[in-house]
């Protein structure tokens, strides 16, 4: 658990997300050229199915966020470590994002292709239930009256809301379903063109790098709001921070756990 909180901290610091700014860049870049430029239209589906290499990444991301949503709110309700709910809630904005990013892109796909902007597709359907529990996730970090609460019952929520992930990637193996089944994490080799699934893995790979940049941004805003709230607490107390630390608002009201 230290040294996933060493690397954590190393790679939220602020040269690191100047290298993943950098990385990411230049990653997205290249993705669009192999995406736009090198790999051909489909065969049946014509230039609309170059929206799967933005539609992939997406869905990949939202897995990635609430898987990390997952795992930082296990290690929060462990630990008790501020910097776990931080980075709960940080994966969790991210992961709405793009899940929603997902479900428009894939309404742009069905459109041309299915007839329709929305049916209640088993992956549809699973991925719209996916967006409604982190919307609600994130309702809750909003209602909740003290930190102390509102971090536990987020954590409580975040391990509970994973079971779905599993779910929405199963739905097509599990259902009878319009949705396109696995071409690429499949049994046996990709069914896919070898000049579509290098763009495509590319494409993973950039929003990955992004997806890890606008996260680290997303931490330190975290921290730069936890501070100012201190502030304004220790301000209505009298009482002050200590110098070169970083306080916790939680810390301050008494909650159990330190976030050091």
């Amino acid at each position: 658990m230290k040294r996933s909180e060493r690397m954590m901290a190393r790679l939220t610091g602020r040269r690191g997300e100047r290298v993943l700014a950098g990385a990411a860049l230049a990653g997205l870049a290249a993705s669009a050229g192999l995406s736009l430029l090198v790999a051909p239209p489909d065969a049946i589906q014509g230039e609309v199915q170059r929206l799967m290499y933005v539609h992939v990444p997406a869905a990949w991301l939202a897995y990635l966020s609430f898987t990390s949503v997952f795992v930082a709110s296990v290690a929060y309700l462990m630990t008790s470590r501020t910097r776990w709910d931080r980075l709960a809630a940080a994966s969790a904005e991210v992961g709405v994002l793009f899940c929603a990013l997902t479900i428009v892109l894939g309404a742009l796909w069905g459109r041309p292709v299915w007839g329709t902007w929305w049916t209640w597709d088993p992956r549809l359907t699973t991925t719209a239930v996916l967006l409604l529990v982190y919307l609600g996730y994130l309702a809750l970090r909003q209602m909740a009256d003290s930190p102390g609460r509102r971090a536990r019952w987020s954590a409580v929520l975040g391990v509970v809301g994973f079971v779905d992930v599993p779910i929405v990637h199963m739905s097509v193996v599990w259902w009878r379903s319009l949705h396109q089944a696995p071409t690429v994490l499949r049994p046996g080799a990709p069914t896919i063109a070898g000049s579509m699934l290098a763009a495509l893995l590319v494409a993973v790979a950039a929003f990955t790098l992004a997806w890890a940049y606008l996260i680290t941004v997303r931490l330190r805003v975290g921290r730069l709001e936890e501070r100012a709230a201190t502030q304004a607490l220790s301000a209505r107390t009298g009482g002050r921070p200590s110098d070169g630390q970083l306080p916790s608002v939680v810390g301050v009201q008494g909650r159990a756990g330190s976030d050091a």
